[in-house]
């Protein structure tokens, strides 16, 4: 595993999503739907960041020629050392959403392993105080989702999910959808990879790990049901991401709050790091069970009040819930633990910055150096 220590941090620049830590109360649901880049077109859902992400087929295929790149030396680190190829499919993924020129590397790790034609993406909702949103899923009724190469297709199967689910479960809201771009970032990697491939965007807030436990059975079961039913295998024709950037680090720039649990010179970044780490590979990787799922959420929130962190990474329910519904399917319809891989790690403050010189309008959405980063974990399961 690499570890980015002080040469990388020498060419830091700029970076970020905000992740919306300001006070509540100062942003309404009005606010958030003016701010949205691309409106959505009658049933198409259309694009909340055009700034961070692509909105052109000419943009995508010089990220994905850039990325690609960038990400060909630790993919080759993992044939050889995991046995990884071009063939290797996974089940379930843990993907970043930050802006591409930071992250981009990252996406391009995990992304050429999702073969499956339909593909549920468990997304962050960063906007789910302005909603009072909790202890639920969040769906839409979109039929489709903007994309760089044209719509990209909500599976049926979304349908299918909802009638077996307990009514107390879910929602189904666009605005909910629509102001949230941690799904959007991953959908146009799919679609360079897929052009016919098909989504189902499930959001998830705030939720203690027995609500996690209890939806994601819920959730399985529908799965499982609706697999078995139609001859479906999992990594081939349908797989799991878990949107998810990592820790969220600094004292400035956080809304007034400050998250530099270990300072903020080389010696904190370094510490900060290496816990990000330690994270992913304690509780993320190897088998994957119901334990180590509830300890890696409550390494990140209080248990007493989930709202508040212990450690920022922004996929704190997403991950937990994502990977208890693929642990779960792999268990009961292949007789085996999930098991995870960390591709690999990096930071705002150490990923190859995209050339951007050529793609007007893509760019960064906020401020990057050692006192506002961002950390990125890309995870593979088989």
């Amino acid at each position: 595993m690499r570890f980015l220590g002080v040469m990388a941090i020498a060419t830091a620049c700029v970076c970020l999503v905000s992740i919306g830590f300001a006070a509540a109360g100062e942003t309404t649901v009005a606010d958030l739907l003016a701010d949205v880049g691309i409106k959505p077109q009658g049933d198409m859902r259309g694009q909340m960041d055009i700034v961070g992400f692509v909105t052109t087929a000419n943009q995508m295929d010089a990220v994905i020629d850039q990325t690609s790149h960038a990400a060909a030396k630790q993919r080759q680190h993992l044939h050889d050392t995991l046995g990884f190829t071009d063939d290797t499919a996974f089940i379930a993924g843990v993907c970043p959403h930050d802006d591409y020129y930071y992250a981009g590397r990252l996406y391009s790790l995990l992304m050429p392993h999702i073969k499956a034609h339909t593909v549920i993406v468990f997304g962050v909702f960063h906007k789910a105080r302005h909603f009072d949103c909790k202890n639920t899923l969040v769906f839409g009724t979109y039929r489709t989702w903007r994309g760089p190469y044209g719509p990209v297709k909500v599976s049926p199967l979304r349908e299918e999910i909802i009638k077996r689910l307990p009514r107390d479960d879910y929602v189904v809201n666009n605005d909910m959808q629509m102001v949230e771009h941690s799904i959007e970032a991953i959908v146009p990697f799919l679609q360079a990879k897929n052009r016919d491939v098909e989504i189902i965007p499930i959001l998830v807030p705030y939720m203690q790990w027995e609500t996690i436990d209890r939806l994601a059975g819920h959730l399985a079961d529908a799965l499982q049901s609706i697999l078995t039913e139609n001859g479906l295998k999992l990594g081939s024709d349908v797989c799991m991401i878990s949107s998810a950037d990592a820790v969220h680090y600094g004292d400035a720039g956080w809304g007034g709050k400050n998250f530099a649990d270990f300072g903020t010179d080389i010696q904190g970044y370094n510490l900060a790091v290496e816990r990000d780490i330690t994270l992913a590979e304690d509780y993320l990787s190897g088998p994957i069970d119901a334990d180590k799922l509830e300890k890696y959420l409550y390494k990140c929130v209080d248990p007493e009040d989930v709202v508040n962190y212990r450690i920022t990474w922004c996929g704190r329910f997403s991950i937990p819930f994502g990977l208890s519904v693929a642990s779960r399917l792999t268990e009961s319809l292949e007789s085996r633990p999930l098991e995870g891989f960390l591709l690999d790690y990096g930071t705002s403050v150490s990923e190859a910055s995209l050339d951007t010189s050529d793609l007007e309008g893509l760019g960064v959405t906020a401020p990057n150096n050692l006192h506002h980063w961002v950390g990125y974990a890309a995870i593979g399961y088989r």
